[in-house]
């Protein structure tokens, strides 16, 4: 396959994932001003790579990718819900998201809080249908998102911090969830789980530190672009490995480490 042809079927499988997070959050008569609120974040775009990731690895383990349409859409609800708290005055402070206002700057504070706590209860409930070994794993994600923002705001004060101990749990901690989930919900085994896991931690790496080249921070402020690369080379390289040993079908998987691995958006 060309590149065109994986971009095209990254597409085909982000498709059904918007049109059900458009079905979502729609008929909240009793507090319509949070199902805006709600829907206005989700709604907002983005890449959706951790619920593509799910689709990936249920149909690399057997399954119908619809049959786990809901347990990805959980991931990016949970995601959707971390990004609004992110942006937050007490947190990041980002007027900005994907583009547009961020949800406190059109929504208030509060409004925003509460839209970021219903997502969260709501990705739960979506999740909760494929048992308790996949909720598991997303609500670890949960906590390891909050303790990688701590992590993340304690060496702001502090003036520096572990860097691979912030990002693995602030951004690869979901995208380790989106794999394993998509294996849990395909009913996979613990060596395609093991495999998955190891997957999306050097995915979830490689995409934070190219994130680090693109905002000139971080990793980038830390070792310079050259090193930066050569982390992003040997992290993508682990992630294709990983795939490869266990999945038969896993070219998907590899073009989309090489093509995080490369964006430039």
């Amino acid at each position: 396959m060309t590149g065109a042809d994986y971009q095209a079927e990254f597409e085909r499988l982000r498709a059904p994932v918007e049109a059900r997070l458009g079905e979502y959050f729609t008929g909240e008569a009793a507090a319509a001003s949070l199902a805006d609120a709600m829907r206005y974040s989700v709604s907002a775009g983005g890449k959706r790579v951790r619920p593509v990731l799910t689709l990936l690895f249920a149909n690399a383990c057997g399954a119908d990718k619809n049959a786990a349409l809901d347990a990805a859409c959980a991931v990016e609800l949970l995601h959707t819900y971390s990004l609004i708290h992110d942006d937050l005055p007490a947190m990041d402070d980002d007027d900005t998201r994907r583009g547009k206002p961020s949800n406190h700057v059109v929504f208030g504070e509060w409004r925003a809080i509460l839209a970021g706590d219903a997502l969260q209860a709501e990705a739960f409930a979506k999740i909760a249908r494929f048992g308790s070994a996949a909720t598991a794993v997303l609500a670890q994600a949960a906590v390891d998102i909050c303790h990688g923002q701590t992590l993340d705001l304690e060496a702001e004060e502090a003036g520096g911090g572990d860097l691979y101990a912030i990002h693995s749990l602030k951004t690869a901690s979901l995208i380790i969830a989106a794999a394993k989930i998509g294996v849990l919900a395909a009913g996979g085994s613990e060596t395609q789980l093991g495999a998955a896991e190891e997957y999306a931690k050097s995915v979830g790496l490689a995409f934070q530190i190219r994130d680090d080249i693109l905002d000139r921070d971080g990793f980038y402020a830390e070792y310079g672009v050259e090193k930066c690369k050569e982390l992003i080379e040997k992290h993508t390289a682990d992630a294709q490995k990983a795939a490869r040993e266990v999945f038969t079908d896993c070219e998907m998987l590899c073009w989309l480490a090489e093509e995080l691995a490369g964006r430039t958006a």
